[in-house]
């Protein structure tokens, strides 16, 4: 047998043995958190409307819904500054603001920028996970495809930021 042949016959069992013994972190070690699935209108079986009592006001016709407060959301007013959590890409860090017992405003203050494609990716990234933070008022929040790693530090660094916040 010549020698290249036992020489490419041994790069292929050496790279089929790496390809094998390659793993990835469970998710639990990532801190990933799932965002429960909405509820649609066909899961909500047998739902009836109840009759409002005699004198009672009509439904829809009392008085506005009371806003969340801090005493019913938990948070504290303030600005909270998160945890800088490292990812493979480098670390995200986040700033929370809430007002009223809400988040009213989330900005990374630190993100991935060692190169241009990491900083490109979490350029386009930060905004759409802000947004996610503001509509979810909380850190389970929707990992963005592409930035996975980004997402997930965000999260964790929003869900550390309010920890800080609550009472």
């Amino acid at each position: 047998m010549p020698v290249r042949a036992i020489v490419t016959l041994f790069a292929a069992v050496v790279g089929v043995a790496l390809a094998l013994s390659f793993r990835t972190p469970p998710p639990s070690s990532l801190g990933i958190a799932v965002a429960p699935p909405p509820v649609s209108s066909s899961s909500v079986s047998g739902a009836t409307p109840t009759p409002a009592p005699s004198g009672a006001p009509p439904s829809g016709g009392g008085s506005p819904a009371p806003t969340p407060t801090s005493v019913a959301t938990g948070l504290k007013n303030g600005t909270f500054t998160g945890q800088s959590v490292p990812n493979f890409f480098g670390p995200v860090q986040v700033r929370l603001v809430v007002s009223g017992g809400r988040i009213t405003d989330v900005k990374a203050i630190q993100s991935p920028n060692d190169n241009p494609q990491s900083a490109y990716i979490a350029s386009v990234a930060m905004p759409y996970l802000r947004q996610e933070v503001l509509q979810a008022q909380s850190a389970q929040i929707n990992v963005l495809s592409g930035a996975t790693y980004d997402s997930q530090s965000y999260a964790q660094s929003v869900q550390s930021a309010l920890d800080m916040a609550h009472a």
